[in-house]
């Protein structure tokens, strides 16, 4: 039998409903279209305070240590943060400063971010880029960028947006599989 990927989506927004949260949705529906795989969601409006009130890791609850351990098992990644003062989140930040900085080697991520205006799209390459080049993963080329006038009523329903997710999804399918470490 076929090990199944083992997909992890981080949704860096800190209040729901979300924007980030409804992009993050839709890759990953996107994706699971195309292939079968496990997916694991981790919501920061879920467990930010946890993640927040933590310097080290002693001081994690077990549910964010086994989000964190699903982060650095995870064989595609995808990444995902509102735009707050021209760069992701704090606590989504925070959050992979817990993450060991070798597990994430060679690990396809898809980077993805929502804000208010496409002014604020070079967070993909600005930001998020090189925040997972330190982990040597592999960013995958094209990222989502998704800005309000995208949504309506929490819904995505810009047809150009939609198509850049196909478009992602199908250049990210060859990245989705297990790894051959067996990280």
């Amino acid at each position: 039998m076929t090990q199944k990927p083992k997909v992890v989506a981080v949704c860096g927004s800190l209040k729901f409903p979300s924007r980030t949260l409804v992009l993050v949705e839709e890759l990953i529906a996107a994706l699971g279209a195309r292939a079968s795989f496990d997916a694991h969601l981790i919501k920061l409006a879920d467990i930010g305070p946890r993640v927040g009130a933590a310097l080290q890791a002693a001081e994690l609850p077990a549910r964010v240590r086994a989000d964190i351990e699903a982060i650095e098992h995870a064989d595609f990644i995808i990444a995902a943060s509102p735009v707050y003062q021209a760069s992701y989140t704090g606590l989504f930040k925070h959050l992979f400063e817990f993450v060991d900085y070798n597990a994430l080697a060679g690990v396809p991520v898809m980077l993805a971010a929502t804000g208010g205006s496409e002014r604020h799209s070079l967070i993909l390459d600005h930001q998020l880029r090189p925040l997972f080049a330190f982990f040597r993963a592999l960013t995958l080329p094209m990222g989502i960028y998704a800005s309000e006038a995208d949504f309506d009523h929490y819904q995505l329903v810009s047809p150009a947006v939609k198509a850049y997710i196909a478009l992602a999804v199908e250049q990210a399918h060859a990245h989705l599989r297990p790894r051959q470490s067996g990280g």
